[in-house]
């Protein structure tokens, strides 16, 4: 393949299986991490179990920087936003697509890259990173065959598009990038909120407190409909309802384990956009609190 290399940032669940099948179809892909992970991921690369692409080991090369004029794609979860811009800044990038929950953290990275063609897109996918550390590879695990990218009108021919478009991914463009990132929040919030209240998958979850549930979507649909994404309650409760029943939010695991994760730039971001539309949210704001409230336990 040809065209300036690429470089991801935040080689994690996604970022990690991003890089492996973009370096499996050809392409000049580095990982930027901190020095720890970025030494392990030298010497060991990354093994990917997939459902949808099979299984492989990917010999990842790994740095603490981002090259010079390279296409970056950031993975980074919210906590990672600050860094990422660093990285950014010192690299002077070309393109930039950032695959993050939540709306909140475009306008740092393009701060962050000025002269860069900048750009917010999601993805969907139930994927997992095993820790990095020990003799042995990191394990990126991707389960069941749900993998879509959806990008803004405005990235579709940037070569960073044309990059995940050959990793085999369903891509797509979707509108504006306001767009594109809130009809994924919508989503995103449903499934991490009621998955995290609940410890279950999506299927027993959206069941398990049927009044809690409508509430929820009906609120965060509110939200997004003022955002310009016009949705309902019950729209959101069937997309949710198409998913595998086992699948889970990542948030989940984060509050499991005591971290806050993206609570904010999921739960928080949609709480803050509702206050400034003067939406009246009292189920998700109960719902973030309990979430909140269970981390400092």
């Amino acid at each position: 393949m040809t065209g300036a290399p690429i470089a991801v940032i935040g080689p994690g669940a996604i970022g990690g299986l991003m890089a492996a099948l973009m370096q499996r179809a050809g392409h000049d892909v580095t990982v930027v991490a901190r020095e720890p992970t970025a030494s392990h991921i030298n010497e060991h690369g990354l093994d990917v179990v997939t459902d949808l692409f099979g299984a492989w080991h990917a010999p990842l090369p790994a740095s603490t920087t981002v090259p010079r004029g390279a296409r970056v794609l950031v993975a980074v979860k919210a906590d990672g936003v600050a860094a990422a811009a660093g990285l950014l800044r010192d690299a002077a990038p070309t393109e930039v697509i950032a695959l993050l929950n939540g709306v909140e953290h475009m306008d740092r990275l393009r701060a962050a890259a000025p002269e860069a063609r900048v750009y917010g897109a999601t993805v969907a996918g139930q994927t997992r990173r095993t820790p990095v550390g020990g003799p042995r590879p990191a394990t990126v695990t991707h389960s069941f065959n749900l993998l879509t990218i959806v990008v803004p009108d405005a990235a579709e021919d940037l070569g960073l598009t044309a990059a995940l478009r050959d990793t085999g991914a369903q891509l797509t463009t979707g509108g504006t990038e306001a767009e594109v990132l809130w009809k994924k929040l919508r989503f995103l919030a449903g499934l991490s909120l009621l998955t995290s209240i609940w410890k279950v998958g999506i299927g027993e979850a959206l069941d398990r407190d049927p009044e809690l549930t409508a509430g929820l979507l009906r609120e965060i649909a509110a939200v997004a409909s003022a955002e310009g994404v016009p949705s309902t309650g019950d729209e959101l409760r069937e997309l949710l309802a198409a998913l595998p029943p086992q699948t889970v939010g990542s948030l989940e695991a984060d509050l499991s384990a005591g971290r806050p994760g993206e609570l904010d730039a999921i739960g928080g971001a949609i709480l803050r956009a509702g206050q400034r539309h003067g939406v009246v949210m009292p189920v998700l704001t109960s719902t973030v609190d309990r979430l909140a409230a269970s981390v400092k336990a």
